[in-house]
This record gives structure tokens, C-alpha cells and sequence, in this order.
């Protein structure tokens, strides 16, 4: 539903310009509202509605006797604000959730099929450049064609 990776910036009123690919997609998929959280890896998840709670009933499912299970949750859902793009697709990113995520005024927004990350420019070229040598090792341990 989302892929894709784009170059975009903050505005000084802290909105962010969801892409076109993604609005389009958003539109087709009869997604009208979005949640936001904080993500792993230093980056910001947004699910649209109704893969948000579907995301949520799995947390929820995960026994709060765990001290893990509760922090996680904690934080996850903490994090959590849901989303309305404007008539021009831009998004209020809060700011927590930009420092959570180290993002300053250039973000990488990135399709990853159910999901959106929004990263900071620097963390998703780090990511990426540690990541992209690791790919084929990785897909070779976790698909099997």
C-alpha cells in the first residue's frame, strides 16, 4: 500500500507534506485518519486507522504481568496522537515525537508496505548505508522462495 522512499522538510510551523504516492494510496485505501507514534530504530510509525488497531489489539494482547510488555506499551502508546492530513496532505508532526526521532527540518518518508516511517535525513542515510551491505544476508535467513 505504501512504498517508496522521499525526500520532504519540516515547515516552520512543524507540518510535513505527506507524499503524493502516499496520499493517492491513503485515498484508494479509504484511509482518512492516521496515528502517529514513536517507532524503533530511532523513527516514527504512522498506521493508518484501521491497521492501527489492529496493531493494537496485538499489544494488547501481550500480558501486562511482563515488565517488557509494560514498557513497551508504555512508550508505544504514550507516544501515540492520532492524524488528519489537511486538504494539502501536511501533517502536524509534535514535538516530542520530532525529538524522539532526532528530526530537524529534512525527513526521509518511507513506504514500508503497511506503515509509514518518517525519519530524520541523517539517521535514515546511517540506517541505510549500515543496512543495504547486510540485505542479501539477511533476506537469505528470513525468506525462503
Amino acid at each position: 500500500m505504501f512504498y517508496g522512499e522521499y525526500l520532504h522538510s519540516i515547515d516552520r510551523k512543524g507540518r510535513l507534506i505527506l507524499p503524493a504516492k502516499f496520499r493517492e494510496s491513503a485515498k484508494n485505501n479509504f484511509i482518512e485518519k492516521f496515528f502517529m507514534t514513536r517507532g524503533l530504530d530511532k523513527c516514527l510509525f504512522m498506521f493508518g486507522e484501521e491497521e492501527w488497531k489492529q496493531q493494537e489489539n496485538k499489544f494488547k494482547s501481550v500480558s501486562f504481568t511482563k515488565q517488557e510488555s509494560r514498557t513497551f506499551n508504555r512508550l508505544y502508546f504514550s507516544g501515540a496522537v492520532d492524524i488528519v492530513p489537511d486538504k494539502q496532505g501536511r501533517i502536524l508532526v509534535p514535538q516530542y515525537l520530532k525529538d524522539f526521532a532526532e528530526i530537524k527540518k529534512d525527513v526521509i518518508v518511507v513506504g514500508v508496505s503497511n506503515r509509514i516511517e518518517i525519519w530524520s535525513k541523517d539517521k535514515w542515510q546511517s540506517f541505510y548505508g549500515n543496512s543495504q551491505k547486510s540485505f542479501e544476508e539477511i533476506a537469505e535467513k528470513l525468506i525462503d522462495l
